[in-house]
């Protein structure tokens, strides 16, 4: 039982971190990279990468990290004493929330800027870009903090674990 503990919690750690860094490497580097472009290059990029980004390595860790931390908790629920449960439970609060931000805030603003259609075809591409990007970016923050915040607890987890089987 406590290989399975460990490994669920190594899982849950890596795959929290895959997605920590997705959502630091936007706010740190694609956002801001994108930040001087013409208002249709901005939306055309955006358009395809939310098309590109929908594929099973990025599944893998968006959705893994819930389903692993969600392993890690009930594996560690039977576990007299364990001190890494209320980390590990601090983790799965983090993440949720950040699924929670993407679910309400970022996908509806990723499917309206794909509703807004052919990037050469806008009417008014400031418009369109204006309600998406300052908002996107703000909440993209959000989620990189939340799941930061997921992968400190999971690491923390793991210590008070080792620890206390060690």
């Amino acid at each position: 039982m406590e290989v399975s503990r460990v490994i669920a919690l190594v899982a849950a750690t890596m795959t929290t971190g895959l997605s920590a860094g997705l959502f630091y490497a936007y706010a740190c580097s694609v956002m801001p990279g994108l930040r001087g472009t013409e208002d249709r290059t901005f939306i055309e990029v955006m358009q395809r990468i939310n098309v590109a980004i929908l594929n099973g390595w990025f599944l893998l860790g968006f959705v893994g990290a819930l389903v692993t931390t969600a392993v890690a908790l009930v594996l560690h629920l039977p576990a007299d004493g364990h001190r890494g449960l209320p980390a590990t439970v601090a983790a799965l609060v983090c993440y949720t929330a950040s699924l929670v931000v993407t679910r309400r805030i970022n996908i509806p603003l990723n499917d309206a800027l794909a509703a807004a259609g052919d990037p050469s075809r806008i009417a008014d591409p400031a418009d369109v870009r204006g309600r998406f990007e300052t908002r996107w970016v703000r909440w993209n923050v959000a989620r990189a903090l939340l799941c930061t915040a997921a992968l400190g607890f999971l690491c923390w987890a793991l210590v008070l674990h080792c620890d206390t089987v060690g």
